[in-house]
């Protein structure tokens, strides 16, 4: 601009200073955007250097399946309130209860169970649902499942965790890992 000046118009210094800082600006925009996109790339392989500690772990996420192992079945519980009865049903694929789990009196909080799955012989999926009541009243309670983790991998929302149940989940649904 300095060379094609009109030399009976000259540019005011004011807008000289004003375009050169915002060319300044858009550069120093364009590095930043280029440092920020390094770091949300380091911090993705961080994060699944870090996932691939979970394979061969245990983890609870959400859902009523019954994680086996060998003849023995287990799952967990979250309670709301306190309970002075907590029962798990094991159900089958048809929706027929083939055991009870009685924990007694439960307070608010994750709670463990395990089941003898050596008298369940058929086939299919076994999943779980939860009765629990402070006398009369009925306590709010959600299902936790513990499933082994086969693989990891990652997708636009992150991590990624791939469950010997077949299941996918993302990192951020696990609640707890054993």
């Amino acid at each position: 601009q300095l060379n094609n000046q009109d030399p009976m118009n000259p540019m005011d210094n004011a807008q000289m200073t004003t375009q050169l800082a915002q060319i300044n600006t858009v550069s120093g925009i364009q590095e930043l955007n280029k440092t920020v996109q390094g770091l949300v790339s380091q911090f993705s392989q961080m994060q699944m250097l870090q996932g691939s500690s979970l394979v061969g772990h245990h983890v609870l996420t959400s859902g009523n399946s019954i994680s086996k192992d060998g003849t023995t079945g287990t799952g967990a519980i979250d309670l709301s309130a306190d309970a002075s009865s907590v029962s798990v049903q094991v159900v089958n694929a048809s929706g027929a209860v083939v055991d009870t789990v009685n924990l007694g009196a439960q307070t608010a909080g994750r709670h463990s169970f395990e089941t003898d799955l050596s008298k369940y012989t058929s086939a299919g999926e076994l999943t779980f649902k939860v009765v629990a009541l402070n006398g009369t009243k009925a306590v709010d309670a959600s299902t936790l499942m513990a499933t082994k983790v086969t693989a990891i991998g990652s997708d636009a929302g992150g991590l990624t965790l791939n469950l010997s149940n077949g299941k996918t989940v993302g990192y951020s649904s696990v609640k707890a890992v054993l």
